[in-house]
């Protein structure tokens, strides 16, 4: 497995203290296997915040993953599968603000993932992507965090 770069570009920020704590946590252990960047937008509305979106997303030279309920669903490992088809550049992974994602976002992904047929706050979908980066990173290295 080569070594991973992710940025995670997202609308607000965790207010609640547990997820932070537990987003940190997953963070931490992803450390030694991946860089991990995490950008936080200001909530401002969906217009704003999807502008800011654009303009970060302008700057992005790697892969583009949006976080969408419109998006395709992996199991763990067949993400961990495509994590590794990516490998060797910057993956970026955008997850919008309480109102969604308008379609000019969406367009600037090269995948988009969704989560679960389900839907979740900003804030459970961050904490979700930070739990499932770091199951796939342990998938691709053999761990045992994930079991069949």
């Amino acid at each position: 497995m080569n070594y991973m770069q992710f940025d995670i570009l997202c609308v607000g920020r965790l207010k609640d203290k547990a997820f932070e704590q537990r987003c940190q946590e997953y963070l931490k252990w992803i450390a030694p296997y991946a860089r991990v960047r995490l950008t936080e937008l200001p909530d401002a509305g969906k217009e704003k915040e999807n502008a800011a979106l654009l303009r970060h997303l302008e700057k992005v030279s790697g892969t583009i993953i949006v976080l969408s309920e419109d998006g395709k669903n992996f199991t763990s490992r067949g993400f961990a599968a495509k994590l590794e088809s990516f490998a060797g550049g910057q993956i970026t992974f955008v997850i919008g603000g309480p109102e969604g994602l308008n379609a000019d976002v969406k367009q600037k992904g090269h995948l988009l993932w969704a989560l679960s047929e389900l839907t979740f706050t900003h804030e459970l979908a961050r904490l979700l992507l930070c739990e499932q980066l770091f199951r796939a990173v342990n998938i691709l290295r053999g761990g045992h965090y994930h079991n069949d």
